[in-house]
C-alpha cells in the first residue's frame, strides 16, 4: 500500500491544481505546458484592484492586469507606458502626459450594452482622471492615496492629454506614478461591480483576468491586444498563462519548485536555503543543472528601531543605543543566518543600491567598544545590570537571538518577546514597544522615500516615523531636498540627513535584503529589480525534451 506521507499528498494536491488550471475554461483551448508560466503565492491576494495593491503579493498579480501612465525598467529607470512622452514644466510643479491612442481595455460585454458579444474600448486622458479620482476618494478608503497627497489638481485636458499639477516640486514624482495605485481602470466596469471589482478585474495589462478561486488557485490568460512589443517588434506577451497557487508553507512550495511543478520561486526561506545554497550563497551542485539563480539589490533595510519617546532609561541612552550598534558582528550574521544573502548594513539607514547610500557613516563591529560604553553607562545610571526587551515575530526570531547572545557579552541583557506580526505592527504604530524589529522596503526608488522615517511631521501612527526622531536640522534639510531640482545637490542632502540620523542611533541596521530568484533551466526572459516587482510579460519558457 501506498503511504500518503504530506509530500505526496501536496503533490497530488498540486497535481490536482495544475489540472483545473490548466482546463479552466471550454471557450479557450488549453495551452502547451512550456506556454503557462506557474508560481505559488504563500500568501493570499486580498484584491485584484490596483486601489488596493498594497503588498507584494497583490501587487505582482495586478502588476500583469493593470498599466499606469509610466513604468519602471529593471535599473530603476522611468519609462513610457500608456503615456508615450512627457513634459515638465512650471519649476518642475505641472506634468504633462501624452496618451498612447492604441491602448485598449480587456474586451468585457459591459462595454457593450446592444449585444452580448465581449467588447472594448480605447483608454483616453479622462480614464485616469476618474482612477485618480477614485483613488482619493475617501468612501473607497484606498491605501493609496497618499501617492495623490503632493498634488493640487489633475485633469484630462482632451482624450489623449493628461496633466497633474503638483503643490511643489517632488523630483521623485515620476517613481511614484509607477505604483500600481496609480493604474487605470474603466469606470463602467468598476461602478457595475462596486467592491466586487477587486474579483472582477478589468485592466489594460499584459494578461487579463480568467479565474480566482480564493486561497486555492487563480489564472489569467494572454492579452491578444496587448499593445506592447519586443525589440524585434514582436507582441508581447510571449506566455499564454499565468497560474498562480496558494500552498501556504513556503517548505511546500520550494519541494514543488524541486519537483518541476512550479517554474519560479522568490526569496529565501530557512526551511529550505541550506537544501538549495552553500554557507557563502552558492547553489549546490545537485541543483546547478536544473536551477538558474538570479540575486541583486532589493531596497528593503531590515532594522532594529527604538521608540525616542520612551521613559526607558535604556533607550534614552545614546551610549547603550551605539553599543547595540556596535556589539555584534553583521557579517557572521549574514554568512549563518542568510546563507551569505544579503549585504551587512554597515552604512546608514538608506540601503545599498540606492543613490544616497554612504558605506562610511553606519557602525563596524567593535566589541571592545561596545562593552566600554555599556561599563560606562552603568556607572553613569548605577544600574549594574541594564536589560532591555527587543520585540519580534516568529520569522525574526533567529536575528534577535543572534543579537541577545552577542550583547550578552558586552554586560547588556536583552529580553526576546515574540508576538504576532498584526499585533507587532500594531504596537509600533501606536508607541507601545520600545524597541522593535522593522522593515522598510522602498514604494519608490528614491532615498526620500527612507529619510520620510525621520520626518517629525511623519510621527506614527499619521505617518511612518515609528521611532519618533525629532530633530530640526534634519526636518530643515527634508523640506529642502523636495525643493532642490539638482540631481547631486539632491543626493548629497540624502546622505547628510541619513549621516545626521546615524549619528543620534535612533535604529541598528541589521542588513540591506537582496532579490534572490530561482527559477527552472528552461524560463528564459525573467529578469530581477531592486523593488522586486514581478515582470513576466517578456518571459518565455522553453519545451522540455522527453
Amino acid at each position: 500500500m501506498l503511504k500518503l506521507t504530506p509530500f505526496l499528498f501536496n503533490r497530488l494536491l498540486f497535481g490536482a491544481f495544475v489540472v483545473i488550471i490548466v482546463s479552466c475554461s471550454s471557450n479557450e483551448s488549453e495551452p502547451l505546458d512550456h506556454l503557462v508560466f506557474r508560481y505559488n503565492e504563500h500568501k493570499s491576494i486580498g484584491s485584484l484592484d490596483p486601489a488596493f495593491s498594497k503588498d507584494l503579493a497583490d501587487i505582482w498579480a495586478t502588476h500583469q492586469l493593470f498599466n499606469g501612465l509610466v513604468q519602471m525598467d529593471d535599473q530603476l529607470n522611468v519609462k513610457p507606458c500608456i503615456a508615450k512622452n512627457w513634459t515638465i514644466t512650471d519649476s518642475a510643479k505641472t506634468y504633462t502626459f501624452t496618451l498612447r491612442d492604441d491602448v485598449f481595455f480587456h474586451k468585457n460585454e459591459l462595454f457593450n450594452t446592444s449585444s452580448n458579444q465581449d467588447s472594448t474600448r480605447h483608454v483616453t486622458a479622462s480614464d485616469f482622471e476618474y482612477s485618480f479620482n477614485r483613488l482619493k476618494d475617501k468612501a473607497i478608503a484606498s491605501p493609496g492615496s497618499w501617492v495623490l497627497n503632493k498634488v493640487e489638481n489633475f485633469s484630462a485636458i482632451n482624450d489623449s492629454t493628461f496633466q497633474i499639477k503638483l503643490k511643489q516640486a517632488f523630483p521623485a514624482y515620476l517613481g511614484l506614478l509607477t505604483m500600481k495605485y496609480c493604474s487605470v481602470v474603466p469606470k463602467e466596469i468598476v461602478e457595475h461591480y462596486g467592491n466586487d471589482f477587486r474579483s472582477h478585474p478589468i485592466g489594460t495589462g499584459p494578461f487579463k483576468f480568467k479565474r480566482w478561486e480564493e486561497n486555492l488557485k487563480l489564472v489569467f490568460r494572454r492579452n491578444n491586444h496587448y499593445f506592447e512589443t519586443d525589440s524585434t517588434n514582436q507582441q508581447l506577451p510571449y506566455l499564454e498563462a499565468v497560474a498562480i497557487t496558494f500552498l501556504p508553507d513556503k517548505q511546500s512550495e520550494f519541494l514543488q519548485f524541486a519537483q518541476g511543478n512550479i517554474d519560479f520561486v522568490s526569496g529565501l526561506d530557512g526551511s529550505y536555503k541550506d537544501e538549495i545554497l552553500t554557507t557563502v550563497g552558492q547553489l549546490k551542485p545537485n541543483y546547478a543543472d536544473d536551477v538558474t539563480m538570479i540575486r541583486g539589490p532589493y531596497l528593503n533595510t531590515e532594522y532594529l528601531a527604538f521608540y525616542m519617546d520612551t521613559k526607558v532609561n535604556t533607550i534614552q541612552s545614546l551610549k547603550l543605543r551605539k553599543a547595540i550598534n556596535v556589539g555584534f558582528d553583521r557579517n557572521k550574521m549574514m554568512t549563518y543566518l542568510r546563507n551569505g544573502i544579503g549585504i551587512p548594513a554597515n552604512g546608514g539607514f538608506i540601503p545599498k543600491g540606492l543613490p544616497g547610500y554612504d558605506s562610511s557613516i553606519g557602525f563596524e563591529y567593535n566589541p571592545e567598544l561596545a562593552k566600554q560604553l555599556v561599563s560606562e553607562f552603568k556607572t553613569e545610571t548605577g544600574i549594574k545590570t541594564p536589560e532591555i526587551t527587543l520585540t519580534t515575530t516568529s520569522n525574526y526570531l533567529s536575528f534577535c537571538e543572534f543579537i541577545q547572545r552577542e550583547l550578552q557579552k558586552t554586560g547588556l541583557v536583552v529580553n526576546v518577546d515574540v508576538i504576532p506580526p498584526s499585533s507587532l505592527k500594531d504596537a509600533k504604530a501606536n508607541g507601545q514597544v520600545d524597541f522593535f524589529r522593522a522593515s522598510w522596503i522602498a514604494d519608490y526608488p528614491d532615498a526620500e522615500n527612507y529619510l520620510s522615517l525621520y520626518y517629525s511631521k511623519n510621527f506614527a501612527p499619521n505617518g511612518p516615523n515609528y521611532t519618533h526622531f525629532k530633530s530640526a536640522e534634519f526636518d530643515t534639510m527634508y523640506e529642502a531636498a523636495y525643493l532642490e531640482t539638482d540631481y547631486e545637490k539632491r543626493i548629497a542632502l540624502y546622505t547628510k540627513m541619513d549621516s545626521l540620523v546615524m549619528a543620534s542611533a535612533p535604529v541598528v541596521p541589521m542588513f540591506y535584503d537582496e532579490v534572490v530568484r530561482f527559477t527552472r533551466k528552461n524560463v528564459s526572459g525573467l529578469g530581477i529589480n531592486a523593488t522586486n516587482l514581478l515582470e513576466l510579460k517578456s518571459v518565455k519558457k522553453a519545451e522540455l525534451k522527453n
